[in-house]
């Protein structure tokens, strides 16, 4: 059978690997010419590496370890000490580190936030620790119910003191969707938390050994072709063509290295664009139907990801880091994290700049001296004398519409891979499923497009893992 993906993004490709898999035909058109969708990335100049983002994968990603597995490439993962490591605005230039311990879970989350007396008093821990019961105990259905309320608002109700919000959960709240506690919708972070304290090894996070397209994409591109399917960049969708039925006709593409427009007809369709752009996309006679209108309730947020080559270093800490600043979210020194851009001399910065609507439209260089500003106070000592520390060259990756915006009530708006029209599905973060909007989320939802495909048109479905 064969199948028309629009999108190269980790859903896109998830789908179609799984496809062959099951023995169908699934042919894959990108719009642009890297894969990767959010997690492209591309080579600057002087051959460097800079990308869409930070792209941290997590010891609670079943469905991307799996897919790791399945590739031969598991050895490309870079695993950390198990730890989460802030930033210590009071005292600038230290850390304060939530240390997992090697023992089984929930007893080594509750042993290393027990352990951290930097950021929270035990008043705070006990108070926090009591809130967090219920979503340990009642599972994945309390955690939609609290899709009605921000995080903020969850810890009022839960009696939990604002400083565990100034604390802690700012960083965490824009390093998982890039907008701040009292915009994020408490499911996002209570699904985060459980996985983290459910699972051993839930929050131990590693950084791939290179940049994504070549990484993680391309093994896929690799996996998808040897097996009869076809990937095709520079092929962007241009309308979705429908019978009289409404069902899908055929995908208009217009070949970009060719400078035409040619019709694809396949037995089933799959959009797997992210959703702002497929929104674009819907025929007239869709716009109706409930599934299709409820995503007007889902847009992308905006994104800011900064690259910063350095003269020298400027840490030597192998991990990832919350900045706790309130310009920035995460940040990593690429030249220590990722094997491939490893350098012993020089620092390479890669932050993520968040919350990003009042500065999108800013221009690098603002965005940039705003950081450098703020990285002053992170590194002190580095940026004054007549030995400090220099910038060389920056690239800025601005995303005006990136992952959806996961703040309360758009649990509700969220579509499943199988969509009202027979011969058309959805892959993408965005549609249910429970790792919200994340590269595993992503790729878990490629799986049950795939998997409510073969459904649709066999009487052997695959088995997913969730």
């Amino acid at each position: 059978m064969r199948v028309v993906i629009a999108g190269a993004g980790l859903a896109g490709l998830s789908c179609a690997k799984y496809l062959v898999d099951n023995g169908h035909i699934p042919i894959v058109l990108e719009a642009r010419d890297v894969l990767g969708g959010k997690v492209a990335a591309w080579k600057d100049e002087d051959g460097d590496w800079y990308e869409t983002g930070l792209h941290i994968f997590f010891g609670a990603y079943p469905n991307m370890l799996q897919l790791f597995k399945e590739l031969d490439i598991e050895d490309r993962l870079q695993w950390k000490s198990h730890s989460m490591i802030f930033n210590q605005p009071s005292e600038p230039g230290t850390y304060s580190r939530f240390d997992f311990p090697d023992i089984p879970a929930p007893v080594n989350g509750v042993s290393a936030i027990l352990s951290n007396n930097d950021m929270l008093s035990w008043n705070e821990k006990i108070l926090f620790g009591l809130g967090l019961v219920p979503a340990m105990l009642r599972g994945q259905k309390y955690l939609d119910k609290c899709d009605t309320k921000s995080w903020t608002d969850w810890l009022k109700e839960h009696n939990i003191p604002e400083r565990v919000n100034d604390e802690v959960f700012i960083a965490m709240s824009k390093a998982l969707n890039f907008i701040g506690p009292d915009e994020i919708s408490s499911t996002v972070l209570l699904t985060a938390l459980n996985r983290f304290l459910q699972e051993k090894n839930g929050s131990k996070m590693a950084f791939l050994d290179g940049a994504p397209p070549e990484r993680l994409c391309q093994p896929m591109v690799d996996y998808i072709t040897a097996r009869g399917g076809e990937v095709h960049m520079n092929s962007p969708l241009r309308e979705i063509n429908l019978n009289e039925d409404s069902t899908v006709k055929s995908f208009t593409i217009a070949s970009l290295d060719k400078n035409e427009k040619k019709e694809l007809t396949a037995d089933a369709y799959v959009s797997a664009m992210p959703v702002d752009l497929f929104k674009l996309m819907i025929p007239k006679q869709w716009k109706g139907l409930d599934a299709f209108s409820k995503l007007d309730g889902l847009n992308g947020v905006p994104v800011i990801n900064i690259h910063l080559w350095f003269d020298k270093k400027l840490t030597d800490i192998d991990h990832l880091l919350f900045s706790r600043s309130p310009l920035l979210s995460v940040y990593a020194d690429m030249s220590i994290t990722c094997k491939e851009y490893e350098d012993p001399n020089r620092s390479m910065l890669e932050l993520v700049f968040a919350p990003a609507k009042d500065w999108i439209n800013r221009s690098d260089q603002d965005i940039v001296d705003a950081t450098m500003e703020e990285l002053k106070k992170l590194f002190p000592t580095h940026f004054m004398g007549d030995d400090k520390t220099n910038l060389r060259k920056y690239k800025v990756v601005k995303t005006p519409r990136s992952v959806y915006k996961a703040v309360p009530g758009c649990q509700e708006f969220r579509p499943s891979q199988k969509s009202p029209i027979k011969n058309f599905f959805l892959a993408g973060d965005y549609t249910m499923q429970k790792y919200l909007a994340s590269m595993e989320g992503a790729v878990l939802s490629g799986k049950l497009c795939a998997e409510s495909i073969n459904k649709e048109y066999s009487k052997t479905p695959q088995n997913v893992s969730s």
